[in-house]
């Protein structure tokens, strides 16, 4: 095996708890629009690791006719902007801490599906955005998470071959983008727990980021 010289996050769900948020946020829209609990919970993971756009894309696919996407993703960044506004984004347990050994050993870099506009204010008021190299965001690829797309370009922006880094996801849209482009895959599961498939492509599957510190 080849020496891992870099470590590429995910954001949501691995540096910072947005996860938790999205699901409340995503499961008042849908009460709003009356889409029951079990539907909603089968879109809100086959959106997780996605960005905006390709998001969109799957929703209509599947439900154009049923409701308005727009509308419906609206309605879902409302409510996230509300629940963040009243009660925080917190960061994952013991993240500080582990980007603080890591970045001090290993270039630290960033891939989020989410947009720009979004990522780097709350990594900033979370006061961890100084520990990554780069941040690469969904909005600056064509195609997001499960596509290779993401971690391609991360790579690229630390000047590292996708075969020295090693990516750390929550999400099993994630894990494939990861492992598509070639990096080491570890996990740490959040929201969906990997099944056989996801288990296959894994380097390494961690139950928190303290778990980081003894690979590392």
């Amino acid at each position: 095996m080849k020496k891992i010289e870099a470590i590429i996050f995910d954001m949501d769900g691995v540096i910072l708890d947005t996860e938790s948020i999205s699901k409340r946020a995503w499961y008042a829209a849908g009460k709003d629009f009356g889409i029951d609990t079990a539907e909603i919970e089968k879109i809100f993971r086959l959106s997780m690791g996605c960005n905006k756009n390709d998001t969109k894309i799957a929703l209509e696919n599947l439900y154009g006719s049923v409701f308005s996407v727009d509308e419906f993703l609206k309605k879902t960044s409302v409510y996230f902007d509300k629940i963040a506004g009243e009660h925080g984004i917190p960061l994952m347990k013991g993240a500080k801490q582990v980007l603080e050994y890591l970045s001090s050993r290993y270039c630290v870099a960033l891939a989020s599906s989410t947009r720009r506009s979004r990522v780097i204010p709350q990594l900033t008021d979370a006061g961890v955005i100084d520990f990554f190299k780069t941040v690469t965001t969904g909005d600056s690829v064509t195609h997001s998470k499960p596509a290779p797309d993401i971690y391609l370009s991360a790579c690229a922006s630390i000047g590292y071959s996708a075969g020295v880094c090693a990516a750390v996801e929550d999400s099993p849209n994630g894990i494939k983008s990861a492992y598509a482009a070639g990096l080491f895959c570890i996990m740490i599961p959040d929201q969906i727990e990997p099944d056989e498939e996801i288990k296959k492509f894994l380097w390494k599957l961690c139950e928190s980021l303290d778990d980081l510190k003894s690979i590392f």
